[in-house]
């Protein structure tokens, strides 16, 4: 199993950053057919070959990704639509974590 963990800083307010992150969710959901839900401030999702989360914290967000086998091969490509998605809806990246 290979794992994706990004970290990024915002300057949003809790609320602000908690409807961007849905929005992420979203996305992922309509162009992934990933399933969502809330539990306190982070979104689970999943669906085959893949399940993570979406932590939402007062001055940055984390995501993180597990992949499955089947999806292992595409991590770059999935990596870089995480990323794509966060610029969209937290700003450019700034104070970047990447493992």
């Amino acid at each position: 199993m290979s794992e994706i963990i990004i970290s990024r800083n915002h300057g949003l307010t809790l609320k602000k950053a908690k409807q961007a992150a849905e929005r992420i969710a979203a996305e992922m959901a309509e162009e992934f057919d990933i399933d969502y839900e809330w539990n306190g401030d982070r979104i689970d999702f999943s669906r085959t070959g893949v399940c993570g989360s979406i932590a939402v914290h007062k001055k940055h967000v984390e995501i993180h990704a597990k992949l499955g086998l089947m999806l292992m091969m595409l991590r770059s490509k999935i990596e870089h639509e995480i990323h794509r998605f966060c610029d969209e809806n937290f700003g450019p990246q700034t104070g970047v974590l990447r493992r």
